[in-house]
C-alpha cells in the first residue's frame, strides 16, 4: 500500500474497536495496578462534509476519544483511520503531514491561546509545523483566515487579551482553520463561553462547514449544541457508545436510559433549524 496517497473512497475518519485504558498508581507492591478504563470498544465512522457529535458527562470518555483521533495519545487497541491511514503506524513525518487535515478546537479561549504570542503567531502556528511557507505568505494566510471567521487583518497584531471569551475562540477556530483541514476535532468548543455567544460560535462554525466543506468531530456534553452542527450522534457512557442516531431523532425518541438523562439536562427549548 503507498501509504503517501489518500484513499479516496475510504471514509474520512473511521474509528474501529477503539480501547484506552490508564494504570492507576499501585496500591502496593504486591498487588496489580487499577486500571482506568476510559474507552472500551468505541467505532464509529465520519464521511467527507458530514458532521459526527459524541456526547456524554465528564468521565465518559469523551476527552479521550479527541486526543486519540489527534495522535496526541496511543490506544490501548484498536485503530483510528484518516483516509484509510492508520495513525498509530505512521511515522513522526507522515503524522506531521496527516495534521493538516485535521485540526482541533479546545475547550478553554483563556488556556489554549499563548498569551506572549500576537494573533498573527498564534493563527499561523499550525503553518509553521509545515515549514514550507514563508512569513509573508503566513501573514497572508492568517488574515484570511481570520477575516473567515468576522475579525479584522488589523487583529492581527493583538495579543489575545485584548478579546472576548467569544473572540478568543473565533482566533482558535482560525487557527485550526489555517491549514484548511477536512476535519475539525471540537472538544466543548462553546461551553466556556456566554450562552448569547455560543449560538455565535456555532453558526459561525455551521457557516465554515458549508463555505469550506469541512467536518466536525463535536464532543460535548450538551445535545443542544451537537444538534446544531452535526448530522449523526453517538452518546457515549463509561467509555461505550450506547445509542447512536441524528440528533432530531434523540430528541424525540431518546431509548436508552442515559440518553434520557442529558435529554432532560437540556433546557426546554425547541431545537433551532436554519
Amino acid at each position: 500500500m503507498n501509504t503517501s496517497t489518500d484513499n479516496p473512497m475510504a471514509p474520512l475518519l473511521e474509528v474501529t474497536d477503539l480501547v484506552r485504558h490508564y494504570p492507576l498508581p499501585r496500591e502496593s507492591l504486591f498487588t496489580p495496578p487499577a486500571q482506568v478504563k476510559a474507552l472500551n470498544g468505541v467505532s464509529f465512522t465520519v464521511r467527507q462534509g458530514q458532521s459526527l457529535g459524541i456526547v456524554g458527562e465528564s468521565g465518559s470518555g469523551k476527552s479521550t476519544i479527541a486526543r486519540l483521533v489527534m495522535a496526541l495519545d496511543r490506544p490501548t487497541s484498536g485503530s483510528v483511520k484518516l483516509l484509510g491511514r492508520d495513525l498509530n503506524a505512521m511515522s513522526r513525518d507522515e503524522l506531521r503531514a496527516a495534521r493538516r487535515d485535521i485540526q482541533m478546537v479546545f475547550q478553554d479561549p483563556y488556556g489554549s491561546l499563548d498569551p506572549r504570542q500576537t494573533v498573527a503567531q498564534i493563527v499561523a502556528e499550525p503553518l509553521e509545523a509545515q515549514a514550507e511557507t514563508s512569513r509573508a505568505e503566513q501573514r497572508k494566510r492568517a488574515s484570511e483566515s481570520l477575516s473567515a471567521v468576522g475579525l479584522r487583518t488589523t487583529d492581527l497584531d493583538k495579543y489575545p487579551h485584548e478579546f472576548s471569551g467569544g473572540q478568543r475562540q473565533r482566533i482558535a477556530i482560525a487557527r485550526a482553520l489555517i491549514t484548511r483541514p477536512k476535519l475539525i476535532v471540537a472538544d466543548e468548543p462553546v461551553s466556556a463561553l456566554d450562552v448569547s455567544v455560543q449560538a455565535q460560535v456555532l453558526n459561525l462554525m455551521t457557516d465554515l462547514q458549508q463555505e469550506f466543506g469541512i467536518s466536525y468531530l463535536l464532543i460535548s456534553h450538551d445535545l443542544a449544541v451537537v444538534n446544531h452542527l452535526c448530522d449523526d450522534v453517538c452518546v457515549l457512557n463509561r467509555g461505550l457508545v450506547v445509542e447512536r442516531g441524528a440528533p432530531q431523532e434523540l430528541f424525540s425518541n431518546a431509548r436508552h436510559p442515559y440518553t434520557q438523562t442529558l435529554l432532560a439536562a437540556v433546557p426546554r427549548a425547541e431545537p433551532v433549524h436554519h
